[in-house]
């Protein structure tokens, strides 16, 4: 009796144990079937409020990549340095937010296979006689903090000339109050910037060009693995040139 009452506690200890881990799994995968995204809502047309929604090209592949996997989409909107640490720390399942591979960020958390490219670019007065990237040398450049603009503009001018600010929007309102002489950011949130901000042009030489892709715990394979063969049947049906072609207009 002795014996068996031994054998039936070890079994419930490995009972216990599997059924741990299965739940330590599923937490890292998703909760209670919503597939929970990390962006930064000011950055046009990746994402940006319309009224209360969040809206653009990211919202939109995040929601096509959620119906795919049988699961309901919700956007968590914040500062654009705290999104890695929100998928870090399992508050988020995956970051969406024009963000740039990198191996900085390599070390930190998974990137899925790119859905998008990117080009930074800057943006002056129209009077400027910054005319070329060479000319930014010595200039005050803003930024957006924890972006590769940021990180970009700190290795090749120096982080004494860089001012970062949390949203895009705000550098290129200290712009436009001549608090600074230019702006490093993605050229489609810079084209939009330039368009509601009268005075202002992108100049002609691209800075750097560089791919877009989903971040994700670096524990969670399993969200990983299932997002990148959700983007490649999105990729493949047309779902994600659609998306891009709503929002980016052809040159």
């Amino acid at each position: 009796m002795k014996k068996m009452l031994s054998l039936t506690l070890a079994l419930a200890l490995v009972v216990a144990m599997l059924c741990g881990c299965g739940s330590t799994e599923k937490g890292l995968t998703v909760k209670d079937g919503v597939l929970t995204m990390a962006t930064n809502a000011y950055f046009p047309p990746y994402e940006y409020y319309e009224g209360s929604e969040i809206v653009g090209i990211d919202a939109e592949i995040a929601g096509a990549i959620a119906t795919k996997l049988g699961l309901k989409l919700e956007i968590q909107d914040m500062e654009f340095d705290s999104i890695i640490t929100s998928v870090q720390t399992g508050k988020a399942d995956m970051g969406l937010a024009g963000m740039t591979v990198t191996d900085e960020r390599l070390q930190m958390i998974n990137f899925s296979n790119t859905y998008a490219t990117g080009v930074q670019v800057v943006i002056v007065p129209e009077d400027s006689d910054i005319a070329s990237i060479d000319d930014l040398a010595g200039k005050k450049i803003g930024v957006q903090l924890a972006t590769t603009g940021d990180i970009y503009a700190c290795d090749d001018f120096g982080a004494e000339n860089v001012e970062e600010y949390n949203k895009g929007n705000d550098a290129v309102l200290a712009l436009t109050q001549g608090k600074i002489d230019a702006v490093i950011i993605d050229n489609e949130p810079a084209k939009n910037y330039v368009a509601a901000n009268e005075g202002l042009k992108i100049l002609e030489t691209e800075y750097v060009t560089e791919d877009y892709a989903a971040c994700i715990n670096k524990s969670n394979t399993e969200l990983l693995d299932q997002i990148n063969k959700a983007l490649e049947e999105l990729k493949a049906d047309g779902t994600i040139d659609a998306i891009l072609e709503k929002y980016i207009s052809a040159e």
